[in-house]
Order: structure tokens, then sequence, then C-alpha cells
């Protein structure tokens, strides 16, 4: 199979068979191979009737729904596990990325040998307080921070190649960093390609300004599993390790001026120097622990288990 496009969707009932129409034309007019998953994340509208419709219409079409909202990263992870295309697309349901930008990415993908292309919406048709001005402080600072020169994270179109998204595991609210995650995996060849970005045609966006927020705070998240995943003593151990030595020469700076220096009888804890010891070698001690127990819980299994589905079909 040439192509698996993976698209995740929220009520987005009044888009899906336009889009499923666009991107049949798209496929058919290449004569490319092809299979359409969609995955109904927990919509409370008629998405799910539409998608079986489609299915049963035209088997390429496949769909896994969710017994409730789980979130983007979640319906995509489970896309990724069931796609059988040699390239994989992924895309957003609300007709703002452009179907037909998919055979050149896929083009980039087996002939140029990329392991993954991410779209960039140079010109946008959002507001600009609302999500451009916010994007672009948050792409310079997901540029800076993880070292991956791209100018869209958030763009929903990408291509991989399909042993890309079997190596990655998307959690949480880690779509946005994707490419970052790929390149942790070992799969450094990121490209970018501009794209057409078009106005909403349906409904209104399901993001607020939150997703800005949480998007920051996944950075933090995964520029510290890039460098310390594997070992977070070395972290909170040198950490640990500095505070005590700075709280210990504290101590021992007050004991000996308090048996060789002192004279004017002062108890050691009325002096502040006390505290800022007292302060270093407990931070210390913690910060010590903590990666001790990070070591600790890196040797266990833990449950992967994210969303639970309740359907699906042709899969």
């Amino acid at each position: 199979m040439d192509l698996s496009v993976v698209i995740p969707l929220l009520n987005e009932q009044e888009s899906l068979n336009e889009l499923y129409d666009w991107i049949a034309k798209v496929m058919q007019s290449h004569s490319f191979s092809y299979e359409i998953i969609f995955i109904d994340d927990g919509s409370t509208d008629q998405s799910w009737d539409v998608i079986s419709e489609l299915s049963q219409k035209d088997k390429n079409v496949k769909g896994i729904r969710f017994l409730k909202n789980f979130g983007k990263s979640q319906a995509l992870h489970a896309g990724f596990e069931v796609t059988q295309g040699d390239v994989v697309i992924t895309m957003d349901a609300d007709l703002q990325d452009n179907p037909e930008e998919i055979p050149e990415m896929y083009n980039l993908i087996t002939q140029e040998g990329y392991d993954l292309i991410s779209g960039w919406k140079k010109k946008r048709y959002d507001s600009v307080i609302a999500k451009n001005l916010p994007s672009k402080l948050f792409n310079a600072a997901a540029r800076r921070t993880s070292g991956v020169k791209l100018h869209d994270f958030n763009c929903g179109l990408k291509a991989y190649k399909n042993i890309v998204v079997k190596n990655i595991d998307v959690h949480g609210e880690m779509h946005r960093y994707i490419p970052v995650l790929a390149k942790n995996a070992g799969f450094g060849n990121i490209g970018e390609k501009v794209v057409l970005h078009q106005a909403r045609k349906y409904g209104k966006t399901k993001f607020g300004m939150s997703r800005f927020i949480n998007g920051f705070l996944d950075l933090v998240t995964i520029w510290f599993m890039s460098r310390f995943s594997k070992r977070p003593m070395h972290f909170f151990g040198l950490i640990g390790t500095l505070l005590f030595i700075i709280g210990f020469c504290f101590s021992l700076y007050l004991g000996i001026d308090k048996l060789f220096i002192e004279t004017q009888g002062r108890l050691i804890a009325q002096r502040p120097e006390f505290y800022v010891a007292l302060t270093a070698m407990i931070l210390g001690t913690q910060f010590f622990l903590a990666g001790f127990l990070g070591e600790i819980i890196l040797t266990t299994k833990r449950n992967k288990e994210r969303y639970n589905i309740s359907e699906r079909i042709h899969l």
C-alpha cells in the first residue's frame, strides 16, 4: 500500500463527506493504493455515522471510535498502530488542510529520502491575536529548545515513513512535537514544505488559548525527556549533590567560626548562614532521592493504555 491517511477528529460531521471526496479524488488521479483511517475522538455529533456510511461505500475507508474524548495525541497513536501504507499522512478533518499537497509530500518521502515532512502554513487564515502571534512565539521557543528547525510545529499536515510512526510514542499533548520525538528516536532527516492553509468552513476550532500554555509545558517535558529520560540521576543527582555540598560548606564554616572565631556568644541558629545551610542540605537530599526513585521507576513496566476503543471498521 502506498499511503495511509490518518485523520483524528472531534465533532466534524459537516466536513467529512467533502473531505473524503477530496482525498479520494487526489488518490485516484495519482493511482495511489491507499487507506483513509478516521479516528473519532469521542464525538457527540453524527461523525461516526458518517464514517460508517463512507466505509460501506468505500472499503478503503476505515475507522476507530473512542469511548470518550481522549485527545488528539491518543487518536494519532491509535491510527499509527494500524497503518499499512509505506507513507503515512496526517491531516485535520476541518478542511483547513489541503489534500492536493499529498502527492508532493509523498514524493519527498519516497524519492528524496526524508523521514518526515512537516507542513508550514506560511499564510494563515486565523485570528492574528488568538492564533498567529501566539503560534509564532510558540514555534520560536520550540525551535530554540528542541534544535529542530521548523517554522510550524503545530501544522496537522505531515508525511512520515511508516517506520517512523511505528517507533514513536505519541501521548499526552505531544502531537505538536512529533518531529522532536522522531529526531529523538533517531530519524533526523526532517524536512518542511510550505502548504496551503484554508479558512475553516464548518463549525469552530476545538482548541483555545490553553493549548499554547500546555504546549510550552510539554516542550519542557520533551526537553527533559530527550536528555535525561534514561538517566534521571544525571539531572537530579547533580543538582542534589551541588546543593548538599553548598549546605555542608556553610555548616562547616559555621562550626569553625563558632569554635575558633566567634566571640559574641551568638547561637548558631541565630545566624542566617544556618538557614541557608539547612535549606540547601534538605533540598539537596530531596533532589538526590528524586533521581534515585526515577532510576527505580525506569526499571519497571508501565501500563501504556491511554484510550478505550468501542468500535472498529475494517481494522
